[in-house]
């Protein structure tokens, strides 16, 4: 019997081509190997994946070698190093969203009399979505506002749930807390998830807990579409820091993906001529605006990176004003777009 780790490696491996995809779409297969510069996926034929073989042992699907620098190792290395996931928990759980597993999230309600469906998948998700109410007068209001942010209740992609189920590792039991809830949808508009962010009792910002932010559902290439996009559309990371380019520029069109792995990973709809990438500073963020920047630019997407002057959009909001940053990104908008900044 294999634990979940070797069974996530060896289904990684079984998949290894689509893998390469999706983390090192900078490559190509060449036979049975996938060919690409470096984990930090530039062009070139240094690294080389092993897409067919065992399943474990000399010649395994799923191991890699960097002929310059001496590195090897297995896909979740490589999902590791290109999402810039520190805690091996997170990273377990990006590698289940791209083979499409339900995370084994801890219950999100009471323990049942009978059985239910498993919480990790988009039918839970739906539920809670749709058990919960519109953000405006909320404890959910209160928190954004409490971070400078005043549009959310206007976001039907945004929810509010007075009691909605946590439990932080190592407790035996959930507790009802007041969270935020997002939709998180596809290309076609269903809704495959939802992020979920615990408040504090008076809505004064998060829950004093250890975990304060959970997905669950299905993340993967999916967001959170906070207003529509048109031939423009503008992706990032978190929830507030979109919120906070919003309250500068309303009339921009936002996404959130939710994670720096999810930000690489999100698919562009059809349409889309330009493609600005809201960035955090800070690794991470910067591998996943690049590893999004190859994709878009490869189909054609003219592609423009926005910079916060802190460590992100909602920093800047809160420490110089909706005008200031206003400012700001209109020196980074392109000239199509300019026009936007007067909405």
């Amino acid at each position: 019997m294999y634990s979940e780790t070797e069974d996530l490696i060896r289904a990684l491996a079984e998949n290894a081509e689509g893998v390469c995809r999706a983390y090192l779409p900078a490559g190509r297969r060449e036979g049975s190997y996938w060919i690409v510069g470096d984990l930090q996926n530039n062009p070139g034929r240094s690294l080389f994946v092993r897409l067919t073989g065992p399943a474990s042992g000399p010649g395994a699907a799923g191991k890699f070698t960097d002929g310059a620098t001496g590195e090897h190792g297995d896909l979740l290395d490589i999902i590791r190093e290109r999402t810039g996931i520190s805690r091996f928990p997170d990273l377990l759980a990006e590698a289940r969203a791209h083979l499409g597993r339900p995370q084994p999230v801890l219950p999100d309600a009471p323990m049942p009399k009978k059985a239910k469906a498993p919480g990790g998948k988009p039918e839970a998700a739906a539920r809670l979505f749709a058990a919960s109410v519109p953000v405006a007068g909320t404890l959910a209001d209160t928190y954004l506002r409490s971070r400078g942010l005043t549009q959310g209740s206007r976001m039907i992609a945004l929810r509010f749930h007075p009691k909605c189920w946590h439990r932080d590792e190592g407790q035996t039991r959930s507790l009802p807390r007041p969270a935020l809830i997002a939709a998180v949808t596809d290309g076609a508009g269903a809704l495959q998830g939802v992020h979920r962010t615990w408040l504090a009792l008076d809505g004064q910002g998060k829950a004093d807990v250890e975990t304060q932010r959970r997905a669950m559902g299905h993340l993967l290439g999916n967001a959170v579409r906070l207003t529509p996009h048109d031939d423009s559309l503008v992706v990032g990371e978190g929830i507030e820091t979109m919120l906070s380019l919003v309250e500068a520029v309303p009339g921009l069109p936002v996404w959130a993906a939710l994670s720096s792995g999810h930000l690489g990973a999100v698919l562009l709809p059809k349409g889309v001529q330009r493609l600005y990438i809201a960035i955090d500073r800070d690794p991470a963020g910067q591998r996943a605006a690049e590893r999004l920047s190859v994709r878009a630019t490869e189909v054609g997407i003219v592609v423009r990176v926005l910079e916060p002057l802190l460590g992100d959009f909602n920093d800047d909001l809160r420490a110089y004003g909706k005008e200031a940053l206003r400012q700001h990104l209109a020196g980074q908008i392109g000239p199509e777009d300019q026009h936007r900044l007067s909405g």
